[in-house]
């Protein structure tokens, strides 16, 4: 599969996933993490705790996780893609759809709190 096949694959299973994300959000819990910057995206297209958490936040997270792995071992069996390249792919949109005061992580590893202006992303992202 092209790299440009794949990113546009990727972004029609970013926009399926967003029901994983749809879900997620209407958790309580998850919003007010969200909220207060204890979770953010990361690259690999995968929920983030910022800091320790709680065995609870934590827990959240691991929940959030295993739904989006299972969404994109879906898609990739689908698409002939690797579960790694959609999630990669989707971590890029994931971050690039935060809004201003979310947490995600940027290439560096540093966790970062998104500004008015773009957040930093990895170099492959489109």
């Amino acid at each position: 599969m092209t790299m440009k096949a794949l990113l546009t694959f990727a972004g029609a299973v970013t926009l399926a996933g967003l029901s994983t994300a749809a879900l997620a959000q209407r958790d309580p819990a998850y919003a007010a993490a969200r909220a207060a910057g204890q979770v953010g995206e990361q690259p690999d297209g995968y929920l983030g705790v910022v800091g320790g958490g709680s065995a609870e936040l934590r827990a959240l997270v691991s929940n959030i996780n295993i739904q989006r792995k299972a969404a994109y071992t879906q898609k990739a069996q689908a698409s002939g893609a690797t579960v790694e390249q959609l999630a990669f792919t989707s971590g890029c949109n994931l971050i690039a759809q935060t809004q201003a005061g979310e947490k995600y992580k940027a290439p560096d590893g540093s966790w970062q709190t998104r500004g008015a202006g773009a957040p930093q992303r990895d170099s492959r992202c489109v």
